[in-house]
């Protein structure tokens, strides 16, 4: 065992936990298949590569970017407080397992197990019906490390092998379903191109937006389709009105905290006037903006083109669950940062109301869930509700961020440790697997299996002409 676990380690952290390497290798491979030349196959994968790492750095630009912000904020109130974000919930769920003396390396046979499931279920997917191949290494690393943290302290008796099995085999079925419950979602906002499936941290999010957007407005009145009237016309142009949302929004948000919070925290502050700073903060945010979706559009062209020969060859009716700023191609930059904005008001009065009624647990906005989960839901809720569900829903999960975050908080004893993993998933489908389990014991890891392997037959059920 210890030698498959250390071949599993070399390919994963060479390969399955950097994405733009294991895009490359996909891309290469499809490319084969199709039988393109095989200049051709490696040029596809350094294309996919390259794209792929643009985005990573736009995404990393904008957390942190953000990052100070918040540790401004924290500072200049005083506040201390779990915050709601998947690198900290990361970090506090592995000092965690450490405190009741486990290895980390546990996390890694995790890893190996879910994995194996994920490909498994797809080999066999005529008769389980998954139909995605999960492919976003960092988010199933951060999953592995905080999912047996949630698992080990709901069975504290198997804290052993027999539980890291377990843990496995959970996250593997929830890797394979519920990217399985973004495809028709997905094919919906590509205008019915089956081109990929979201493999990240909202997906049952994306489910539920893409059944009931459509009950908050009209699709025709999109986010895209509002004719701003005289000078306000300019912001319509997604560069201007990007940099004027940013402008609002941190500029009021570093204007309450204060250069002397801020100056703790960020050396650029002391460089150029304050003013400047946040000028230069908000803008910044915009940049790494574009460059994230210059990257999107980079890796899912090729992604698009080359899986239709391994899902032809190799994985028959496979479908890559890519990250989901793959979506952010399919919209406006204004719905995108529509999204997170309202996402943001969401979070910040649901912790208001927290602080209001004196809530034993507080919470703390962070970047990634905020932005990503709300970004992303926005996506999907332009196309099936227009304006009004690209509004609605990203707010409502806010609320949902924030309130559920504190019940978890509490529920998985991480106060002391500062983080919440924050994802819209692991707030409300981990939430719920997690009480399964913890008040049914190993019976409840079984019955959380049945129900969660039933849901594509239900899917396969009800599309059986159009499923494959």
């Amino acid at each position: 065992m210890d030698i498959v676990i250390g071949i599993f380690q070399a390919v994963f952290d060479t390969i399955i936990s950097f994405p733009p390497f294991l895009m490359a290798i996909l891309v290469a491979l499809g490319y084969t298949l199709m039988k393109k030349t095989v200049w051709e196959a490696i040029a596809g994968g350094i294309k996919a590569a390259v794209g792929y790492m643009i985005l990573q750095v736009g995404a990393k630009g904008m957390i942190t970017s953000f990052a100070p912000i918040l540790q401004g904020l924290m500072d200049r109130f005083k506040i201390n407080a779990a915050v709601i974000d998947s690198n900290i919930g990361f970090a506090a769920a592995n000092q965690a397992i450490q405190d009741i003396g486990q290895s980390l390396s546990s996390t890694m046979f995790v890893l190996l197990i879910g994995f194996a499931m994920n490909i498994s279920l797809v080999m066999l997917i005529k008769i389980t019906k998954i139909r995605t191949v999960y492919t976003t290494g960092h988010i199933m690393v951060k999953q592995a490390g905080f999912i047996t943290w949630m698992i080990f302290y709901a069975l504290p008796d198997f804290q052993n092998t027999i539980g890291i099995i377990m843990i496995g085999l959970l996250i593997g079925v929830y890797w394979s379903v519920f990217s399985n419950l973004t495809v028709e979602a997905t094919q919906r906002l590509t205008d019915g191109e089956r081109v990929f499936a979201v493999g990240h941290s909202q997906m049952f999010g994306i489910w539920l937006t893409d059944k009931f957007a459509h009950k908050f407005g009209d699709a025709e009145d999109s986010v895209e389709s509002v004719k701003l009237p005289g000078v306000l016309s300019v912001l319509s142009d997604n560069i201007v009105g990007s940099s004027v949302l940013m402008l609002i929004m941190f500029g009021s948000i570093l204007a309450i905290v204060g250069s002397d919070a801020m100056n703790q925290f960020d050396p650029n502050v002391a460089k150029s006037s304050y003013t400047s700073y946040v000028i230069q903060k908000s803008l910044s945010f915009t940049v790494n903006f574009i460059i994230l979706q210059t990257g999107v559009k980079m890796f899912v062209a090729e992604i698009t083109e080359s899986f239709h020969g391994i899902s032809e060859k190799l994985l028959k009716g496979a479908v890559p669950a890519v990250d989901c700023a793959a979506t952010y191609g399919f919209a406006s930059s204004n719905t995108i940062l529509l999204g997170f904005v309202c996402g943001f008001l969401g979070q910040l009065i649901a912790i208001l109301g927290l602080l209001v009624f004196k809530s034993p647990i507080l919470m703390l906005t962070g970047f990634v869930p905020v932005f990503f989960d709300n970004a992303t839901l926005a996506v999907y809720a332009n196309k099936r509700g227009g304006r009004k569900a690209a509004m609605g829903i990203p707010f409502i999960s806010g609320i949902m961020q924030a309130l559920l975050g504190a019940v978890g908080v509490m529920l998985y004893g991480l106060a002391k440790y500062g983080g919440w993993y924050g994802n819209l998933d692991l707030s409300t489908v981990w939430l719920g697997i997690g009480g399964i389990v913890k008040s049914f014991g190993i019976f409840g890891v079984i019955l959380s299996l049945i129900l969660m392997l039933l849901i594509p037959q239900l899917q396969y059920k009800r599309n059986k002409e159009n499923y494959f």
